[in-house]
């Protein structure tokens, strides 16, 4: 299984649709939120299951503020972040993962890209595809691929945007 994982795209859905032709087939299609626009368009441009949740500026836009998910015997809690305090630590939105029964929490609002692996929970952050944060300001995605054995692998990809190699 092939999941793409993406946030904070702020209406740019042209970078959505990009990242969606770079990476090729997915089985699955996250965006943990800051979707702004377009939530239908976003939809239509995959044949597999999509989940969305809302971020601080998805103010029109019916989405839920958190989803709970399966994915191959896992627990997925998906949310934003901003309500979690993430900007500060991650200590909150690792407790209401837990009690929330999750073994992987994906989040957004910090723009960064984030993986950490522990052996209570996995948190993931795919970073922002639109106004990445980090310090090589790269638009990034996650990719989360699950084997037959059900073993996960995870991992950021750059985005390669019609932009990413102008020299301002």
């Amino acid at each position: 299984m092939r999941i793409l994982v993406i946030s904070d795209s702020h209406g740019r859905n042209d970078d959505v649709a990009g990242v969606i032709r770079q990476v090729g087939d997915i089985d699955m299609l996250i965006h943990c939120g800051d979707v702004e626009r377009g939530d239908d368009y976003i939809r239509s441009l995959v044949d597999c299951p999509v989940y969305m949740v809302a971020g601080n500026n998805d103010y029109n836009l019916d989405l839920p503020a958190k989803v709970i998910i399966q994915i191959e015997g896992h627990k997925v809690l998906i949310v934003h972040g901003h309500t979690y305090y993430v900007y500060r630590d991650l200590r909150y939105l690792k407790r209401v993962a837990l009690e929330n029964g999750a073994d992987i929490v994906m989040f957004g609002h910090t723009h960064i890209p984030f993986i950490d692996i522990g052996s209570e929970i996995t948190m993931l952050n795919p970073g922002s595809l639109s106004y990445p944060r980090q310090a090589n300001r790269k638009p990034t995605f996650l990719i989360m691929e699950i084997d037959k054995d059900g073993q996960i692998q995870y991992g950021h990809g750059y985005y390669k945007s019609k932009f990413s190699e102008l020299k301002i």
